[in-house]
C-alpha cells in the first residue's frame, strides 16, 4: 500500500463521487450496453415464439416445459411473460453478463494500467473494492428489470392482461400480479450476489480482464452442469445455483418461503465467503500497474 493510500482519507461525499463515477463509465461501455441488449431481446424472442406456436388458438405444444408452470399461462395473460423470461435468462444468461461485469471490475483496470492511480486519488483498497460490488450489485438489479420491463412490454403487446391464476389456482388481482413480478424480480437480482462475490474475487487474481471473465463464466457453467448430476445430489443444495428458480414459489397463495430462505441465506454465505477472499486477496496484493 502506497503512502498516499495510508495519508489521504477520502470524505463520504468523494465516496459518493467515486460510486457515480464507476456507474457511468460501466454503462457506457458497449460490452454493456450489447449485454443488455441480449437480456433485452431474450422475452421479445420467447413472446414471438409462444405467440407463433399459438397462432391456431390453442395452448403451446408441449405443455408448460420452458419454465416453472409459466410458459403455458402466457397466452391466457401477458403478466407470464415476465416470470417465463426470468426463468429462462437465470440459468445462464443473466449470470453470463454478471461474471462479464464482475470479473473485469478490478482485472480490467489492472489490464488497463488504471487501477494504481485510483488507489491514489484516493480511493483506499477496501473503500474501491466496496464500490466495484455496489456497481456489480447494481447491474445485476438494473438488467434484471430489463428482462422484466421488456418481458412486461411485449406480453401487454402480444397477449391479454387481467387477473392472474397463481401456481395454487387461486385468483389475484392484476396489479398483486404487478407487485410479485416486481418482488421476484429483486429476488433475481439477489439470487446473483453470490455470482457477483465470486466474479470480483477472481478479478483480484489476475490483471488480465478476459482471463478473469472466461474464468468467471466458465465456473458458472461448471456448477450448473454438476448441479444436474444425480450422484451430487447431496452437495447440489450447496451449489450457489441449486434454488435460483424457487423465485417461482412467490407466485403460490400462500407465498412458499423454505427455498425462497435457503436461496438468500446461501447468496448471503457466498457473498461474505468470496467477499472476504476477495478483500484478503485484494489488500495483500502488490499493484504495480
Amino acid at each position: 500500500m502506497s503512502r498516499a493510500e495510508v495519508l489521504v482519507k477520502p470524505s463520504p461525499l468523494w465516496t459518493f463521487g467515486l460510486f457515480r463515477s464507476e456507474l457511468i463509465t460501466t454503462f457506457r461501455r458497449w460490452r454493456t450496453l450489447a449485454l443488455l441488449g441480449v437480456l433485452a431481446a431474450v422475452p421479445i424472442l420467447v413472446g414471438i415464439a409462444v405467440k407463433i406456436e399459438t397462432g391456431d388458438g390453442g395452448g403451446p405444444r408441449g405443455g408448460g416445459g420452458g419454465g416453472p408452470a409459466f410458459v403455458s399461462q402466457i397466452t391466457n395473460n401477458g403478466l407470464f411473460l415476465v416470470f417465463a423470461a426470468l426463468a429462462a435468462t437465470l440459468p445462464f444468461f443473466l449470470p453470463m453478463a454478471i461474471g462479464v461485469i464482475a470479473g473485469d471490475a478490478i482485472a480490467g483496470e489492472s489490464n488497463a494500467g488504471t487501477l494504481r492511480y485510483l488507489l491514489v486519488a484516493p480511493a483506499g483498497r477496501t473503500r474501491l473494492l466496496l464500490t466495484k460490488y455496489a456497481t456489480v450489485m447494481t447491474f445485476c438489479l438494473v438488467a434484471t428489470l430489463v428482462v422484466a420491463t421488456s418481458a412486461l412490454t411485449v406480453g401487454a403487446l402480444l397477449f391479454p392482461l387481467g387477473d392472474l391464476t397463481t401456481i395454487s389456482g387461486t385468483q389475484i388481482s392484476f396489479g398483486e400480479g404487478l407487485g410479485r413480478a416486481f418482488l421476484i424480480a429483486l429476488v433475481v437480482a439477489a439470487s446473483l450476489t453470490g455470482v457477483a462475490a465470486l466474479g470480483l474475487f477472481v478479478s483480484t487474481l489476475t490483471g488480465s480482464g478476459i482471463a478473469a471473465m472466461a474464468t468467471t463464466v466458465g465456473l458458472l457453467i461448471t456448477v450448473q452442469i454438476l448441479d444436474q448430476i444425480p450422484q451430487l445430489h447431496a452437495l447440489q443444495p450447496y451449489f450457489f445455483s441449486h434454488y435460483w428458480l424457487s423465485f417461482a414459489d412467490l407466485m403460490r397463495e400462500p407465498v412458499y418461503w423454505d427455498d425462497l430462505v435457503k436461496n438468500l441465506g446461501l447468496q448471503a454465505l457466498y457473498a461474505a465467503v468470496f467477499g472476504s477472499a476477495a478483500w484478503a486477496r485484494f489488500t495483500a496484493k502488490d499493484i504495480t500497474a
